[in-house]
């Protein structure tokens, strides 16, 4: 009976002390949530659509740069560009490796793929792709997006040898709205990959961070073009609505965002 009396008081005073540090977690200027726009491998239709809706609405997104994929050489000028005008570059590998054995993943070539790469061969890579984006932007402050969500390399989770490079890691599916700002590792944080989405369905998502005091991460590949799409109107519908709400939604790069939510802790 002792016992029992004392593990219920333990977990009473644990749950008490979540329930206080979600009380206590306000974002800046009395914003009601934040909203990173992030969009993942370095993709055509992010230059051509997203960074111009996103320029025309005055905000700021991350870009997390496959950096083997011929748009980063291709296109460089246009990619340091948008560093310049506040947009993040992120890591998001050099090789986009992912497990081939997975379900759908016959794309993987077998060069690039998880199974057969090695922790310290990831780690090596990775910390090359922070050097090379550094090159681009002159930042140091870096965030990592892991490709697929996956991050066993032959069996063993990589994160943990390249922790240490990153202000915040986002590792994995989940919620598009974070249930607790409270619990949230920055180092495993959800994202959503909305494809075909509508405007309309977006900013359900958004109004359900505000309702929670909480955050939504999107991470958007093609933008009106490419592939894992939403169309150049459903981006535009929420990028309005976040613009038209800026006073009560927080949308910046995920690096920013992070930044200050370590400063919560």
């Amino acid at each position: 009976m002792t016992l029992h009396f004392l593990a219920t008081g333990v977990l009473s005073t644990a749950l008490l002390a979540s329930a206080a540090q979600a009380e206590n977690f306000h974002w800046p200027q009395g914003a009601q949530a934040a909203v990173s726009l992030a969009y993942d491998d370095a993709l055509d239709s992010q230059l051509d659509n997203a960074i111009p809706a996103l320029d025309r609405a005055g905000l700021h997104g991350s870009f997390y740069l496959q950096l083997s994929n011929p748009s980063v050489a291709r296109r460089m000028s246009e990619w340091r560009a948008a560093a310049a005008h506040g947009h993040e570059l992120g890591n998001h590998t050099l090789f986009h490796q992912c497990s081939h054995a997975a379900a759908g993943h016959e794309w993987v070539q077998p060069h690039r793929d998880l199974d057969s790469t090695g922790v310290a061969q990831m780690a090596d890579q990775i910390l090359l792709g922070n050097t090379m984006l550094q090159a681009l932007d002159g930042k140091t402050a870096r965030t990592l997006t892991v490709p697929c969500g996956e991050r066993l390399a032959q069996g063993q989770d990589y994160l943990p040898a390249v922790r240490a490079g990153f202000v915040a890691i986002k590792a994995g599916g989940g919620p598009a709205v974070i249930p607790s700002m409270a619990a949230l590792d920055p180092y495993a944080v959800p994202v959503l990959a909305p494809v075909g989405l509508s405007g309309a369905e977006l900013i359900a998502m958004v109004k359900q961070a505000q309702a929670q005091g909480s955050m939504v991460n999107f991470t958007f590949h093609g933008v009106g073009g490419d592939y894992l799409s939403v169309s150049r109107e459903a981006h535009e519908e929420l990028l309005r609505y976040l613009a038209e709400h800026r006073a009560e939604i927080w949308t910046d790069t995920f690096l920013n965002i992070m930044q200050y939510v370590k400063t919560q802790r």
